[in-house]
């Protein structure tokens, strides 16, 4: 019995790939979303330098020139379409501007579109690498309201 709607976090890595192909292997969705979390390249730029001590300098995107997070985010996004188009997903694309943490965005996306299911795939990465590093997957399972598919990398 599918699902009324299905979301598809992807950010065009091989962990996201696989996750999308397992979707298509094992679920079903009236509605499928496949959505990409970006971050303005201002924010990005503030976060790195803060975290390296640097003074930021003050910096102002020129509102006529499109940020190139975005022009990615779009590029990755219709990839990761195309990707579930050949398992078999009939999805829409969805592009979402990040405000705090990808998670939060992912989260909030699903919240908005009352999703049924959100599918990701994890990095499966153990020990202090996964101390240093914060899964998206994992927070998304953690702060999420609504089930998870959670895809783990090929071993």
């Amino acid at each position: 019995m599918p699902c009324d709607r299905m979301l598809i976090a992807y950010d065009g890595s091989e962990h996201a790939k696989r996750a999308v192909q397992y979707a298509g292997r094992f679920l079903s969705a009236e509605r499928a979303i496949l959505l990409t979390a970006w971050e303005p390249m201002v924010r990005q730029a503030a976060r790195i330098s803060g975290l390296a001590g640097v003074m930021q300098p003050e910096w102002v995107p020129d509102e006529e020139i499109e940020d190139i997070a975005y022009t990615d985010a779009r590029k990755i996004n219709a990839e990761g379409v195309q990707l579930a188009k050949q398992a078999g997903i009939d999805a829409e694309a969805r592009t979402v501007e990040c405000t705090t943490t990808i998670w939060n965005a992912i989260v909030d996306c699903a919240d908005e579109l009352d999703v049924d299911i959100i599918v990701a795939g994890t990095r499966g990465t153990t020990g202090l690498r996964a101390l240093l590093h914060s899964s998206v997957a994992e927070a998304v399972l953690k702060h999420g309201h609504r089930p998870v598919f959670l895809v783990p990398p090929e071993h």
